[in-house]
């Protein structure tokens, strides 16, 4: 696993259409660098998550906002009912892809890509993260598949600043 991965296609897992999708093979590589044996991903959109990690043998749970899953509100751990040894999302980039509303139906106040501003859904993201590691067994990995985003003539480092609002003694494997 290095810094940089490249893949050509991004494979026949979960709904191509979805758009924001990841490629599959990132989670394939996530997967068998981890090695988890049971998978929760709070934001599984397309389902692409999810499909790989059957596909490898491994347990997999998706949630979702549009599917009635509340990652600021909902407790992972409690609608899950265990921990999990990876829980693993791909947020929204901010106001990138704007999903409730207009990828699916309804307007959700709580949608990432809903945020009115970059600090806000930072705040959100941080809490989106807390809740994954909240449902994460001792020893485990919480992970969020996120890049940078360029808007409006300025630049984001979304996964830095991430790494930033998490204190030292919270990191478990961001």
């Amino acid at each position: 696993m290095g810094s940089i991965w490249s893949y050509p296609q991004r494979g026949h897992w979960g709904d191509a259409r979805y758009r924001g999708n990841a490629s599959g093979y990132v989670y394939r590589d996530l997967y068998r660098r981890l090695q988890p044996s049971f998978v929760i991903d709070p934001c599984v959109g397309g389902g692409t998550s999810v499909e790989v990690a059957h596909e490898l043998g491994i347990e997999a749970v998706g949630l979702d906002l549009r599917s009635g899953f509340n990652l600021l509100r909902d407790s992972i751990l409690e609608v899950v009912g265990r921990p999990a040894d990876l829980v693993v999302s791909h947020l929204p980039y901010h106001s990138m892809i704007v999903y409730s509303g207009d990828v699916y139906p309804g307007a959700h106040t709580d949608d990432l890509s809903r945020c009115g501003s970059v600090e806000e859904f930072l705040e959100k993201a941080h809490q989106s993260l807390l809740n994954q590691r909240d449902a994460v067994r001792p020893g485990g990995y919480y992970a969020t598949l996120i890049g940078d985003h360029r808007q409006r003539g300025r630049y984001h480092s979304y996964q830095s600043e991430f790494i930033a609002r998490m204190p030292d003694d919270e990191l478990q494997g961001v």
